[in-house]
């Protein structure tokens, strides 16, 4: 994701600009790891593409390995999350297993 700071700087490899507008690492907070394990399905789906190369790559082992992950996380957290934490969890997995049936599918 590239992201354009208020003084016009790009920001990208995951950064993001600070109030300063200086380009940082995003907080890392429970909704930012979820995310980032959303993200890895994704790229392991084909929905996403290398980085480096454009190129997009289905891997349904490592997108298995990333849901089974989030479904190991919300059975441990369940209890100890916000409710906007556990929305999140929740969408976010649903939407991933559905993504994944239709990869299978194809």
């Amino acid at each position: 994701m590239v992201e354009e700071t208020a003084g016009g700087k790009v920001c990208g490899e995951g950064k993001v600009p600070d109030k300063e507008g200086r380009c940082v690492m995003p907080e890392v907070t429970f909704s930012t790891f979820v995310m980032s394990l959303n993200t890895s399905v994704l790229f392991h789906l084909g929905e996403l593409p290398d980085p480096e190369s454009g190129q997009k790559v289905v891997n349904v082992d490592l997108a298995r390995h990333a849901i089974d992950t989030l479904v190991v996380l919300e059975e441990k957290t369940k209890g100890n999350l916000t409710d906007d934490e556990a929305e999140l969890m929740k969408n976010i997995l649903y939407d991933v297993k559905m993504r994944f049936v239709n990869a299978v599918k194809k």
